[in-house]
């Protein structure tokens, strides 16, 4: 055994105690089917949003961490419930009132909106796929339209129509008694109006493998179970999938968790041991709400990527999985810092460390050099007192901060100059408020001046940093009302860069003229 899969065995990373968990599965024999596999489940009633790339990332690196723990090959598919009907109309659609006509239709059978693809549904879908190739990802599709009426979904189904009293019976334990008289595990499709019917059913015959039931209108019709033309409840459909895939790994959001046990249930009774799954913290948007793919709040992906490098968005995905986590534009500098943090740390840590750092999970042990000489909060900063409108301006200060750096031999860097210019004009702009400085403040920031002027040591971070630290020690205690007074005053922000590093990137000459136009209250 390599000391990598040995050290992978004991790592405490989230992504090594999961895929654990999934081995443990294997240990009399190896899956029959060839390979571990691992799902992710997506609703297509709306558009694709940030949760749900961090569903697919994170199995991925559960996906990828076991594949390091064993030589059991791996599979991950994106299953999409695209049958569904569409129960109302998603608030951020353009045309909405095309669909009004169309509800409980399934999705794939609903016009899209947006006029691109053949139904809403496949809309979706497309969105969703183009949205996970853009960050490599190696996965199977599966849209449940096709699942169901190419009839690979039928064993599964004629086998729930025999069983229909045991899963019966564990559906309605966790049912309101009024639901319990009309609740069934399917929902025949009408073959005319193409409608999800949500009806009582009157007969299951296992043998012919078909229902019987009375339509809206109170026409009693028989369906087959098999070929689309009948669906089941989502809570069924959860459980049978399962058995019909022998699904071996799937996760899924805290707003799941309570009804584990009936997926678990259900996907015994149909003959398959459940999968292994695992629970995470819900994403909220900037008001502490649940992000919703129907009213698109919170972060997208695409609006991510505006500002920042699908990396640092990996980054984020990768924390605390079961801690709520505040989802809006004020997190994006943070993870991207914290993440080039990180990937500089890795070449000195050791195999453990290495192991248990977000960056061996973000890119499957083969770990890039961050080249990242000036920290993305400091970019800001320089984009805000330079009013940079592109990138090409903050390369002036980069260069004689870091003359050996250049656009082709740092690319990530110069990918980040232009996420800062972006994400000042859009977000620090609009809100930074300048004040006027206090006299303390005032007599500081001319005595930190006069020493500017007069310095001639070297443009370093350290040595300027030393110059700011001796203005403020005689003239404030504690010490963070001097930075604090430097953020409000010169960045018109609450926090800011360690500022002797800001200075050597700025400019002594231009921090000087900076200061000159604070004490002129000339900035706000």
């Amino acid at each position: 055994m390599s000391d990598l899969r040995k050290a992978a065995l004991a790592s405490k990373a989230w992504p090594f105690e999961e895929a654990r968990r999934v081995l443990k599965r294997f240990a009399k024999a190896p899956p029959e089917k060839g390979y571990a596999l691992f799902e992710t489940g997506y609703g297509p009633s709306g558009l694709p949003h940030i949760g749900t790339f961090g569903e697919v990332a994170r199995t991925a690196m559960v996906r990828r961490a076991f594949e390091e723990l064993s030589d059991i090959p791996t599979k991950l598919i994106c299953f999409s419930d695209d049958l569904d009907g569409m129960r109302k109309v998603p608030g951020n659609v353009p045309n909405p009132e095309l669909l009004e006509q169309h509800l409980q239709r399934p999705l794939t059978s609903v016009p899209d909106p947006f006029g691109t693809h053949e139904s809403f549904g496949h809309h979706n879908n497309a969105m969703l796929r183009r949205f996970l190739d853009t960050f490599g990802f190696d996965y199977d599709f599966i849209s449940s339209t096709e699942f169901y009426r190419s009839g690979k979904f039928d064993e599964i189904l004629l086998l729930c129509a025999e069983r229909y009293d045991e899963i019966m019976a564990v559906m309605l334990k966790s049912l309101r008694e009024d639901r319990r008289k009309t609740y069934s595990i399917f929902l025949p499709i009408h073959p005319e109006s193409g409608r999800v019917m949500y009806v009582p059913i009157k007969h299951v015959d296992a043998t012919a493998g078909t229902i019987t039931f009375d339509t809206e209108d109170g026409e009693e019709m028989t369906l087959p179970v098999t070929g689309g033309q009948v669906k089941l409840q989502w809570k069924p459909d959860f459980g049978a999938r399962w058995a019909a895939l022998s699904v071996d790994f799937e996760m899924y959001g805290k707003d799941h968790s309570t009804n584990t046990p009936i997926y678990d249930s259900i996907c015994r009774i149909l003959g398959t041991p459940a999968p292994a799954h695992f629970t995470y913290e819900l994403f909220l948007d900037e008001h502490g709400r649940k992000i919703s793919k129907s009213s698109g709040n919170g972060v997208s992906i695409d609006e991510w990527l505006t500002y920042a490098s699908a990396e640092s968005l990996s980054y984020f995905m990768y924390q605390k999985p079961k801690t709520a986590k505040r989802m809006h534009f004020d997190v994006i500098p943070k993870a991207v810092d914290e993440y080039h943090q990180q990937l500089r740390a890795y070449p000195t840590q050791d195999l453990k460390a290495q192991l248990n750092n977000p960056v061996w999970h973000i890119h499957g042990g083969d770990v890039p050099t961050s080249n990242m000489v000036v920290p993305f909060a400091m970019l800001l900063n320089l984009a805000s007192v330079s009013a940079a409108e592109d990138k090409a301006q903050l390369w002036g200060f980069i260069n004689r901060y870091a003359p050996d750096a250049s656009r082709e031999s740092h690319p990530d860097l110069d990918d980040a100059a232009g996420f800062a210019v972006r994400y000042f004009n859009d977000f620090v702009k609009p809100t930074r408020v300048f004040r006027a400085p206090t006299d303390t403040e005032r007599e500081a920031l001319q005595a930190l001046r006069d020493a500017l002027a007069n310095y001639d040591g070297p443009i370093e971070d350290s040595e300027l940093q030393s110059v700011v630290y001796a203005i403020g020690r005689d003239r404030f205690d504690p010490l963070r009302g001097w930075f604090t007074a430097l953020y409000e005053v010169l960045l018109g922000a609450s926090q800011g860069p360690r500022f002797g590093g800001f200075i050597a990137l700025y400019g002594v000459d231009e921090t000087i003229a900076l200061i000159d136009k604070a004490l002129a209250g000339e900035l706000g």
